[in-house]
């Protein structure tokens, strides 16, 4: 599919690649998403309950990583014009930050760096961002009026690979608040964004095996918002 110019600006407000983790536990039994609440006086989404996840830092596409992602990962991520590498690092890195979970695999290289500001203590612990236990699920574009405006790329991840307790959430910094994992069938009683009910709706769907091929796409880019599937 040939693709519109979705960095148009329609406002004032530049849009800025982002990273989201849906990181996803008991997939077989009865499936819960890891998800925290964030601050009343939040600037973006206050109050509300969301995945892990945040703008990209410049640092994030210097960061090697312990294993490459699946071809199919990384050749979605080639075709929609982001820095592919940068988005998923950014996406460990936030899961990191946000709730303490570690999503890696032990490589020589992460102590051995000059860890930059944002990574020094994810790299501290010996590992290395894992791409080959990410999957690209679904990307969204925030629509004009917004106080902050996000090209946000969302990754699953399967909590059996993280390197971590996946309870311990002693090492996440306070943006999240009562950081819990959270029930498909009883997520919706909990307060989200529009965006963040859409991909759960995809989500639960890809769980059960009836999604739709390709990744969903929300394009808000443009005055005309559209849905596409990459």
């Amino acid at each position: 599919m040939g693709q519109t110019d979705v960095r148009v600006l329609i406002d004032k407000t530049a849009i800025r690649d982002a990273a989201t983790g849906i990181v996803l536990r008991d997939a077989a039994t009865r499936p819960r998403v890891l998800m925290g609440q964030r601050g009343k006086d939040a600037a973006f989404m206050p109050s509300k309950f969301v995945f892990p996840g945040g703008a990209v830092d410049a640092v994030d596409a210097k960061i090697p990583f312990a294993r490459p992602p699946a071809p199919d990962c990384a050749a979605r991520l080639s075709h929609d014009g982001g820095n592919g590498t940068a988005l998923m690092a950014a996406a460990v890195r936030e899961i990191w930050e946000e709730t303490g979970l570690l999503l890696g695999a032990k490589d020589a290289r992460a102590e051995a760096m000059d860890a930059p500001k944002g990574w020094r203590g994810y790299l501290a612990t010996g590992h290395l961002p894992d791409g080959a236990a990410m999957e690209y699920v679904f990307r969204a574009i925030t629509p004009p009026g917004r106080s902050r405006r996000f090209d946000a790329r969302f990754f699953l991840v399967d909590a059996e690979g993280l390197a971590s307790d996946p309870d311990d959430f002693s090492g996440a910094e306070d943006e999240l608040s009562h950081l819990q994992w959270i029930p498909l069938d009883e997520v919706r009683s909990f307060d989200m964004p529009f965006i963040t009910e859409v991909v759960l709706a995809e989500l639960a769907a890809k769980v059960e095996g009836r999604a739709a091929p390709g990744v969903p796409f929300f394009d808000n880019g443009t005055e005309e918002s559209r849905f596409y599937r990459l």
